[in-house]
This record gives structure tokens, C-alpha cells and sequence, in this order.
């Protein structure tokens, strides 16, 4: 169920395996749940899915996986081209347990457009190609297990100081206000932040903070912004600075990922 513009009919073909929907920026779902874990892609624009795990940013070189069970929404940035794998049970056990976003392939990258290519589903398949598809999932999957987890999952505090905190920077990701500054606002001491951001989110204040502003930047490049206004938009002083942020988590400079949407 979408929340906002319903799409037209035009807009979704969906198939017992899978999915092909086009979403307008912003389309956002209710968070839902499926009995089948689920592979998304965005072969156009950028997708966030959001778990109680946190938030995952999903460009065109990163997959993101929702085990079964999973109560997540989409939301939409940019015109956005989202294509969908389930996964049978036999495959999904070689998967993580928990929503994971995993670095795409050239090779998973063509399966998963081939499987998720709407032509292919306007009639009902031969056993030869319904046989490929079980192959190619095969193929898929293990591709996916030898690729690392990447860390463009934004875990979500649940400390309400941390909260505080996350609230603040979600409203402006520029903000540079120091953790000191931050824990006397929401009377805090540094020191019991930094040791909750550790425990809870299992990453620094300032690792964290990159983080989100890197998800904010992706969001930022999928509208058509240029990466000098995103760079400060996002609170980093200068381009090169936010490049070598940026590269460091998504695996390339933001002109590259913006000239390849």
C-alpha cells in the first residue's frame, strides 16, 4: 500500500517471483511485511528501505536484502526504477538473517535486471525459462554471499538522548555542533554519549554523522544537485573533503555515481 500518489497500473508489473514498479520522488509504502525475504534494486534513482534496524540508502552499485518477516517501507529519491527479487527458502538461508545492503556486481547486477525485466513476464514461461530463472537466482545468490556488507545502513537510536541528537542532524545534516555542545543542550555528558553511540549503534558520534550525511548526499545527488552544493549542504567545509568521504563509503565519487543514475 503506498502512501501519497497511487500508481497506476502502468506504473507496477508484479509476478510470483518478483517486481518491476516505477516511483516518483518521495513515493513512500506503509511499512509492510513479507513471508518471503526479498532483493531490491534500484535500476533508476535511489531507494532508502527502512527497517527498526535503521535506514538503508540503496544506489545503482549496492543491492538490499529484507529477510522475510521483516517489516519495512520504500521510499523514493529521484525517479526511481525499483525492481524486486524474492528469494525461495532454499536461497534465502544463504542470506544474512538480518536487512543487509551488499555491494552489486556487474554480473549480479545483469541478473537481477534480466529477472526482474517486465518483457519477460507478458506470458506465462516456457519450463526451459522458468528453469534459467531458478539457475540465474542460483547464480545471483552467490554472488551476493561473496560480496562484503556495506555500511550504508543507518542504525536508528533508541536512547531517547540519542534520539535527541539523531532528530537534530536529520533536520540538518549540515550541523556541526561538537558532541560537547550536543550533550549540554539535552544534559548529557560527552563521555555518556560517546559511550551509547558505541554500545547502541556500534560506531563513533563523528562515524555515525558521516554516515547520515552521505545518505543525505545521495538523496541530494539522485535530485539533480551538483556536488559542490551537496558537499555543503551536507556540512563539509569542502568538495574534496566530502569526495573522499563520499567515495569512502558508497565506493565512488559522487560526479561518477551522479553521471551513471
Amino acid at each position: 500500500m503506498l502512501v501519497g500518489r497511487q500508481p497506476s497500473r502502468a506504473d507496477s508489473v508484479v509476478w510470483p517471483a518478483g517486481g518491476a514498479h516505477l516511483r516518483s520522488p518521495g513515493e513512500t509504502s506503509s511499512m509492510h511485511a513479507h513471508p518471503r525475504g526479498h532483493l531490491v534494486y534500484a535500476a533508476r534513482g535511489v531507494l532508502s528501505v527502512r527497517t527498526e534496524r535503521g535506514t538503508s540508502i540503496v544506489p545503482a552499485n549496492r543491492i538490499a536484502w529484507t529477510p522475510a518477516g521483516f517489516a519495512h517501507a520504500h521510499r523514493a529519491h529521484g525517479h526511481t526504477d525499483m525492481r524486486i527479487v524474492f528469494l525461495p527458502a532454499s536461497l534465502a538461508r544463504l542470506a544474512p538473517a538480518h536487512p543487509a545492503v551488499f555491494a552489486a556486481s556487474d554480473l549480479a547486477r545483469e541478473i537481477l535486471l534480466s529477472l526482474t525485466d517486465p518483457r519477460g513476464h507478458e506470458q506465462a514461461p516456457s519450463e526451459h525459462q522458468r528453469a534459467a530463472r531458478v539457475r540465474l537466482r542460483r547464480v545471483l545468490v552467490d554472488e551476493l554471499h561473496e560480496a562484503p556488507e556495506q555500511p550504508l545502513q543507518l542504525p536508528e537510536p533508541r536512547d531517547d538522548r540519542l534520539r535527541a541528537i539523531a532528530e537534530l542532524l536529520y533536520r540538518e545534516p549540515a550541523n556541526n555542533t561538537s558532541l560537547a555542545e550536543l550533550g549540554r543542550a539535552i544534559g548529557a555528558s560527552p563521555r555518556t554519549l560517546s559511550r551509547l553511540f558505541h554500545h547502541e549503534l556500534g560506531m563513533t558520534f563523528y562515524e555515525w554523522r558521516t554516515q547520515l550525511r552521505v545518505h543525505h548526499a545521495l538523496i541530494l545527488l539522485a535530485e539533480g544537485h551538483d556536488t559542490t552544493r551537496v558537499a555543503h549542504a551536507c556540512g563539509w567545509a569542502n568538495p574534496s573533503s566530502f569526495i573522499t568521504a563520499f567515495s569512502a563509503l558508497v565506493g565512488t565519487t559522487p560526479g561518477r555515481h551522479r553521471a551513471t543514475r
